[in-house]
């Protein structure tokens, strides 16, 4: 009901108009049908999406409340990846029978193009934009979408059989997908993250593993053989699993032997490149290239191309990122750090003492580890938003009291500058998520960055 291929003149609810929405709300518009796009936020604070759906739509729209009453109306629900699932008016849809789904799902349910679709709990930016690039410097027509920036449906009825769409997927995502089939799926590891939405690590991990609960015997199932909770799942799938690891050699995958990337399809080993040759930092990121390798590898890209791309890839935006260096201190953009396990890879990945600036939204994380990783590297911690005293209770719990409390991203940085010295890093990795102060960790980054250059004029 709702979104069959015939779904000119059907009502279809959008929920949520951030970027996923709208563009949902354009296609949905294009396809015929009659869309009422809502948001709990007043107009004034959506206005930008608002006039844009007013400019190339003809929609309906609902504003500052849950749809509770227009659920009845409805043939079918686009949920935006912010909006729990189990919301009155969703429930209130399963009773009625209708067809609750993510933009994600919409989207495949229109794409002819086969689909590598990475998830995990941390590194899914940056192995989904390495994916896109050696499948382009493959030759392959290739969309790079999801919850990296650009919705899928964006592109949904432009990719044909030919190209290939590499999305980053989202465990919010995949809560909601129905049918959606990617020919390779990536889970490259699951830590604890997003406890106040899916309460339950269990319930994590069923939902991550939503990814390729539908892949048949033609698709591929690509895992972290080291890491302890996908080393040990057993996937409830048709597809053919392979893993990859950093730490031991294997007989099929993608695998480091003598310092050596090696990749085996089926077909025998063949040797990529030495590790020492990719030019991105870190043994978080060593595990992104394997899982890259083997899904491009997988996808028909060659060695000499993968490897080609491996030894120039320099990472994205907000994940380690080098700002600049004032007064011989390096400050570095980790904002994508959004749980405590994604900032201890940055921790560790900093080579010099470090002032850290952390801090953001509760997400009902534990905080032990990430302060039990602050060794002798971290000489002092500057603190911001909602989880301020929850971080700084655990590290004084920990024995460390060098703690700083602060109310901006440009207090932060003007107070890492005076708590440093040549030959210091201040990294900016909150370890926690974005909302309570800004619209997103890319805004938040960016803002540290200005602040940054700011200090350097």
């Amino acid at each position: 009901m709702g979104f069959d291929k015939n779904i000119k003149e059907k009502t279809i609810l959008v929920v949520g108009l951030a970027r996923s929405g709208v563009s949902a709300t354009k296609w949905l518009d294009r396809l015929g049908a009659k869309v009422i796009a809502c948001d709990r936020k007043k107009e004034e604070e959506i206005s930008e999406a608002v006039e844009e759906l007013r400019r190339e739509t003809g929609c309906s729209f609902c504003f500052g409340r849950n749809p509770d009453d227009l659920v009845g109306q409805a043939d079918g629900i686009v949920l935006s990846p912010g909006i729990p699932v189990d919301s009155p008016f969703v429930k209130k849809a399963s009773e009625l029978g209708i067809k609750v789904i993510s933009e994600v799902e919409l989207a495949y349910r229109y794409c002819k193009a086969p689909i590598v679709a990475i998830t995990g709990t941390n590194g899914k930016t940056t192995t989904t934009t390495l994916v896109g690039e050696i499948l382009k410097a493959s030759g392959r027509n290739t969309y790079v979408v999801g919850n990296i920036g650009v919705p899928f449906t964006d592109v949904a009825g432009k990719a044909t059989a030919d190209d290939v769409v590499v999305a980053e997927i989202s465990s919010f995502q995949l809560e909601t997908i129905d049918r959606f089939q990617p020919t390779v799926s990536v889970m490259l590891n699951i830590t604890e993250d997003h406890m106040n939405r899916h309460k339950t690590m269990e319930n994590y991990i069923a939902v991550k593993s939503r990814i390729f609960k539908n892949q048949d015997s033609k698709g591929y199932v690509v895992l972290n053989g080291d890491d302890k909770i996908l080393s040990r799942l057993q996937p409830d799938t048709k597809a053919q699993v392979l893993y990859f690891s950093r730490k031991r050699i294997l007989s099929r995958g993608a695998w480091v032997e003598n310092n050596r990337i090696v990749m085996d399809l089926g077909k025998g080993p063949e040797k990529i490149c030495h590790t020492d040759d990719i030019f991105i930092p870190g043994a978080h990121n060593l595990e992104n290239a394997l899982a890259g390798v083997l899904a491009a590898g997988i996808m028909g890209a060659e060695p000499a191309v993968i490897a080609g791309v491996l030894k120039e890839f320099p990472g994205v935006e907000h994940r380690i990122e080098k700002v600049a260096t004032i007064k011989g201190i390096t400050f570095f953009n980790d904002s994508k750090g959004t749980n405590p396990d994604s900032s201890i890879k940055a921790i560790e990945a900093m080579t010099g003492p470090t002032v850290l600036i952390a801090g953001g939204m509760d997400k009902k994380s534990s905080f032990s580890g990430f302060v039990d990783a602050f060794g002798e590297k971290i000489k002092a911690l500057v603190l911001l938003g909602e989880t301020t005293e929850i971080i700084a209770k655990t590290a004084e719990e920990k024995g460390f009291q060098n703690i700083y409390r602060v109310n901006s991203i440009q207090e932060a940085v003007e107070r890492s500058l005076t708590l440093s010295a040549p030959g210091y890093n201040v990294l900016l990795s909150p370890a926690c998520a974005s909302w309570d102060m800004f619209r997103d960790y890319e805004e938040r980054g960016r803002i540290f960055k200005e602040a940054v250059r700011t200090l350097g004029r």
